[in-house]
């Protein structure tokens, strides 16, 4: 493995998206010039025999696969079926079972044909907008009553170019009503949309042949899997930067998203995570350097998008994002400021806390340790360093610290974990057992290497919870199955991401070719990839596994199982499971935290699951108006139930306001505190637990 966990885990890197960008430019409507080179045709032939010989599932290139190369690059070229015309898709055809062949043979012209197609159409789209903005915003008739389809991922292709015509009057229209709901002015939204576009059809005349081959060699490289992806020299070259925006940026992993970018995951203890106004699926709509002009990236490649977000130590940049809590018709944004600064490894060291509580007429002490990460600091540790920091060193600190204090049970927190040092989840988890294997490595050629604790002997033997969500990943993952598979924990949360992969990257004579070559396994002989480990109690999730983890890319690689490592054992947490699931639906059903997530889930599965929009100006806002209402009513019946005095109205985000501290006691986190209740429970169902 030539990269750690901590860059493979999570930096779901769409390497199609994230052009670099074009040097050259050209005023041409004609796009001829992006012809494919020789050092390109090489480089696509190694990418076939590479797949060929060392991808983990070395599935054939066949007739088959071609029609999903194909399908494949459709959808990255017109994912919302809104530039090409049904003649072109038929003009297309001719070429869906041969893509195996071409490729075979070096043949990357109908690669460049279809994408020079998707170039013009585009450009087309872009004047016809700027046309349609030109006649004035403010001629627009909001009072009609007719509506927009927003999920067009299934739509038939447009019969003409009049048909495309008419989307894309009502798709300006629907972005002009968006920023009028969201109060911008007339003028405003005559402005911005008008230099939107424009910057738009400017990009595109950048266009070089080095952005076609990276994006038709990644429909084909993605269908193997999600992060199986080219890379071309430029990309390459800064693929940890471009990916993880650098420990020394904001801390966060995006992705792109169609027109947008997207946040996929924060680093713990970075600047984004600290200003606790960005989450997980919100998209970046605008980046603006310190009291700069906001600027608009709507549209913008990713690695535009990153170069604009990366700067100094120590400056600062705010980003415009819309909250992935919005409803679909909801565009409204907020802006976010960030100082710049680099992730210090102590603030992502693990914590202690002691969580009080009182249950059945008695007080309990139970430990929390909290682990944003598995951190290893190699430099110090290669060196020699006795006093190098390490999570497995810092956790055996903290046990000892809380067993001082006589805690009645431990709680391991691994939300929003990401993963991290392979060695350290091993390391970890030979803290909590007597001895043997902790994760299997299955490489394509089905040797499986066996990561084991050596060393006899458990740190601690006491009642274990490990917390969980969606975005706890990789190394979070192989611990958690772990101390599932060995029973020697409770699993409770909510599921886990499902990165089961190993990438390594391997240079071509032109760019590079990050290709999945092994799967991760837990000592039960289940796989982690795609469905992750399941908690034994399930919580809530507010994040949608249809937007965030594994199981939402196309092509992710499925679960299986291999022959396991250790022999099944009598489960002792089993028995227990049916009682101690009722007593944990009993307490959560009347609780306040538990009972607010539940509906606002179930109100975002509504709002997601439209797929049109109206484009009345009234009917729109009394929709919005409506959400809104439902959300305000939500969030006052919790803080009613917990004492609190309602709000009049939902909170608009302060840009001007400094993140907001957390002091709140480990009592007052609703998902913590119930998962020492589970865990007191099962003390109580099974007292042989009890520490000594």
């Amino acid at each position: 493995m030539k990269r750690s966990l901590a860059s493979t885990a999570l930096a779901l890197v769409l390497g199609f998206s994230a052009l670099p960008l074009a040097a050259k430019t050209t005023t041409a409507t004609n796009w001829d010039y992006l012809q494919p080179d020789r050092d390109q045709v090489i480089a696509s032939l190694n990418v076939v025999e590479l797949l060929k010989r060392h991808h983990y599932n070395k599935p054939p290139l066949n007739d088959e696969r071609s029609i999903q190369i194909y399908d494949n690059y459709l959808k990255l070229l017109d994912p919302s079926r809104s530039y090409f015309t049904a003649a072109d898709i038929a003009e297309f055809n001719q070429w869906r079972t041969k893509f195996d062949d071409l490729l075979k043979s070096g043949d990357l012209e109908p690669g460049f044909t279809i994408y020079r197609r998707h170039l013009t159409r585009l450009q087309e789209r872009l004047d016809f907008a700027l046309a349609e903005l030109a006649k004035g915003v403010d001629k627009i008739d909001f009072s009609v009553d007719e509506d927009l389809q927003v999920d067009r991922e299934k739509a038939p292709w447009a019969k003409d170019r009049a048909e495309l015509d008419e989307l894309w009057r009502k798709r300006v229209k629907d972005e002009v009503l968006r920023l009028k709901i969201a109060g911008k002015e007339t003028k405003d939204i005559q402005e911005l949309l008008t230099k939107r576009y424009k910057n738009q059809l400017k990009r595109l005349k950048q266009t070089r042949g080095e952005d076609v081959f990276q994006a038709y060699i990644n429909a084909f490289a993605t269908t193997y899997d999600p992060h199986t992806t080219y890379l071309s020299p430029d990309n390459a070259e800064n693929f940890d930067i471009n990916m993880s925006l650098s420990l020394e940026g904001i801390g966060a992993v995006l992705q792109s998203d169609n027109e947008h970018v997207k946040v996929v995951r924060l680093v713990p203890a970075g600047p984004a995570e600290k200003s606790k106004q960005i989450a997980p699926a919100d998209k970046i709509v605008g980046v603006a350097q310190g009291n700069d002009e906001m600027v608009d990236v709507i549209g913008w490649r990713l690695d535009e998008v990153v170069k604009l977000i990366r700067g100094p130590k120590g400056s600062t940049v705010r980003l415009e994002v819309i909250p992935a809590s919005n409803p679909p018709s909801d565009q409204s944004s907020k802006v976010v400021t960030i100082t710049r600064e680099a992730v210090k490894l102590e603030e992502q060291a693990a914590k202690k806390k002691v969580l009080h509580l009182t249950q059945d007429g008695r007080d309990y002490k139970l430990g929390v340790i909290e682990l944003p990460a598995f951190y290893l600091d190699f430099k110090a540790f290669r060196a020699g360093d006795p006093n190098y920091k390490s999570t497995t060193r810092d956790v055996k600190r903290l046990i000892d610290e809380l067993r001082e204090e006589k805690v009645d049970g431990l709680v391991i927190d691994l939300r929003n974990n990401g993963g991290g040092s392979l060695q350290e989840a091993t390391e970890l988890t030979s803290l909590f057992i007597e001895q043997g294997p902790t994760v299997l490595v299955r490489n394509a050629d089905g040797r499986v290497d066996v990561l084991a604790d050596e060393n006899k002997g458990i740190y601690y033997n006491g009642p274990l919870a490990v917390l969980v969500n969606r975005l706890s990943a990789s190394a979070s993952e192989i611990f958690a199955g772990a101390m599932q598979d060995y029973h020697r924990a409770l699993i409770l949360g909510g599921q886990t991401f499902g990165k089961g992969t190993v990438q390594t990257i391997q240079p071509l004579n032109h760019g590079e070719l990050k290709l999945t070559l092994a799967k991760f396994y837990r000592v039960s002989g289940q796989s982690t990839q795609h469905q992750g480990v399941l908690p034994d109690i399930a919580y809530p999730d507010v994040m949608h596994t249809k937007d965030i983890g594994e199981s939402a890319l196309p092509a992710a690689m499925p679960w299986d199982s291999i022959r396991p490592a250790i022999k099944p054992e009598l489960d002792p947490i089993k028995p227990f499971l049916k009682q101690l699931q009722s007593k944990h639906d009993q307490r959560t059903a009347h609780d306040p935290d538990f009972l607010f997530t539940r509906a606002s889930i179930d109100l975002s599965k509504q709002l997601m699951a439209e797929t049109t929009v109206s484009l009345n100006e009234a009917k729109r806002r009394a929709r919005q108006a409506d959400i809104e209402a439902k959300q305000l009513k939500l969030e006052n019946d919790r803080r009613v139930a917990k004492g609190e005095k309602p709000l009049a109205a939902l909170a608009k985000e302060d840009e001007d306001a400094l993140p907001v501290e957390d002091k709140g006691t480990p009592e007052d986190d609703a998902y913590l505190s119930e998962s020492g209740h589970i865990l007191i429970d099962y003390l109580g169902l099974n007292p042989s637990l009890a520490l000594h």
